[in-house]
């Protein structure tokens, strides 16, 4: 699984002019799941979300997780991470999982990620088109990958 992580004053999706997720200060997280991906992914992925210290404390140092400091979290979808640039200028998606293999991952990575943070997460529409709004905050940009463990 590979995320690209964006500490967010305020983030929401919209698919056909409605608004699906809106929170305040959080994570939005974008998700690409390949079909190699699987429950350790998933286990490992949402315990450093949830863990993450890329919050400021009081002295504005970032020290404080999503679990710290209460916030929200939207997961988007969003299988261009695992977009291939090597040949060419069309991007290959072939790494990225088919949607029989990666809505059952994506659904169980939500699930798990709500159960790491306590409460419920926004999410994207999968497959849908969407439109994602938000204010970084920072900013503060971070990707991680579960097969390379950066």
């Amino acid at each position: 699984m590979r995320a690209v992580v964006q500490r967010v004053s305020q983030a929401s999706v919209t698919v056909q002019g409605q608004i699906v997720a809106n929170i305040g200060q959080g994570l939005l997280v974008l998700l690409g799941i390949e079909a190699a991906d699987g429950e350790e992914d998933i286990q490992w992925l949402s315990r450093k979300l949830a863990n993450l210290r890329i919050f400021n404390d009081e002295a504005g140092v970032m020290n404080h997780s999503l679990l710290e400091v209460g916030g929200e979290a939207i997961v988007v979808s969003q299988f261009t991470l695992h977009a291939a640039t090597k040949k060419g200028n069309r991007p290959s998606y072939i790494k990225a999982a088919k949607p029989d293999i990666a809505i059952p991952l994506y659904e169980r990575f939500v699930s798990v990620l709500e159960a790491e943070v306590g409460k419920k997460l926004g999410t994207g529409v999968f497959g849908a088109d969407m439109k994602v709004a938000l204010i970084n905050d920072g900013p503060v940009t971070i990707t991680i990958d579960s097969k390379n463990r950066e």
